[in-house]
């Protein structure tokens, strides 16, 4: 396979294509528009945005439904690492203001008004539910049989993978997404460390078990053909210490940036107790 061959899909998506193209094509025209956020956070944005597409929309999809290491490590992308890089850019304001005037009047403006809908995000994105979701559909998704009939059946394929990006990217916001006004600094920040401690204890379990395990777990690998010539518990071992320890990493570094950003509040919280002392 050429070097550009790669990078075309395994199975298309119109889909994922669509998603990912039009978000390109609507952050594009916000930064035109002066709505962009810094170098840093655009870096971030198109890192994420294209580890998402990347994963879904290359031949390395192909690698993945070969090699459950290779699995892993898409799942690590789509759910841990493009996510969070998404959600630290926080391109909300550059996606709304680059998106046609239609598009937020008819279809951005009437979605962000249903009660329904508004009703199931709030329910969704309580730090307890989003760490459950979170956690939870690592372990559901790695049930032996259920997995088995995953990596077989296209539709329930692409469900797990859709879903896996999706509820990255609305745990990662939970997680780092900005202090509501209103809300005590200590209070919420304190709140987001536990959050992401629990979720990283919580997944330590699966991957070892896996990593650990001496019987071949998720057979179907062997029954569709491996495309390295390796064991398959080494195969395995390899894809448990992909889900036990580089999750463990992204929370502290998502502990990391929260810990940066409250050090910063609290200086400028600091800088304004000293302007009203002098100006006493």
């Amino acid at each position: 396979m050429s070097f550009l061959a790669f990078f075309l899909p395994y199975e298309a998506s119109p889909t994922v294509i669509a998603c990912c193209g039009l978000a390109a094509l609507a952050y594009l025209r916000g930064q035109a528009r002066g709505a962009g956020g810094g170098a840093a956070r655009s870096t971030a944005f198109w890192l994420g945005l294209a580890l998402i597409y990347a994963a879904l929309q290359t031949q390395y999809d192909y690698y993945a439904l070969h090699m459950f290491f290779l699995h892993r490590l898409q799942h690590l992308g789509l759910h841990h690492v493009g996510p969070f890089l998404i959600v630290l850019a926080a391109p909300g304001a550059t996606l709304l203001a680059g998106a046609p005037e239609p598009v937020r009047r008819y279809i951005v403006t009437p979605l962000a008004r249903n009660r329904t809908l508004r009703a199931l995000y709030r329910g969704v994105q309580q730090p307890a539910v989003a760490g459950f979701l979170f956690v939870g559909l690592i372990y559901f998704w790695l049930i032996p049989p259920l997995h088995f009939i995953a990596m077989l059946n296209v539709p329930l394929y692409n469900a797990m993978n859709w879903g896996m990006a999706i509820d990255g990217l609305l745990f990662w916001w939970v997680a780092l997404g900005p202090r509501p006004e209103g809300v005590n600094a200590n209070r919420f920040y304190s709140g987001r460390f536990l959050l992401l401690t629990l979720v990283m204890l919580a997944q330590i379990p699966i991957g070892a078990r896996i990593a650990l395990s001496r019987s071949d777990l998720f057979s179907v690998y062997e029954a569709c053909g491996r495309v390295w010539p390796i064991e398959s518990l080494t195969d395995q071992q390899i894809g448990g210490v992909i889900t036990w320890i580089p999750p463990a990493m992204m929370s502290v570094i998502g502990m990391l940036v929260l810990l940066r950003r409250w050090a910063q509040e609290e200086a400028v919280v600091g800088r304004g107790e000293r302007t009203c002392g002098e100006l006493a």
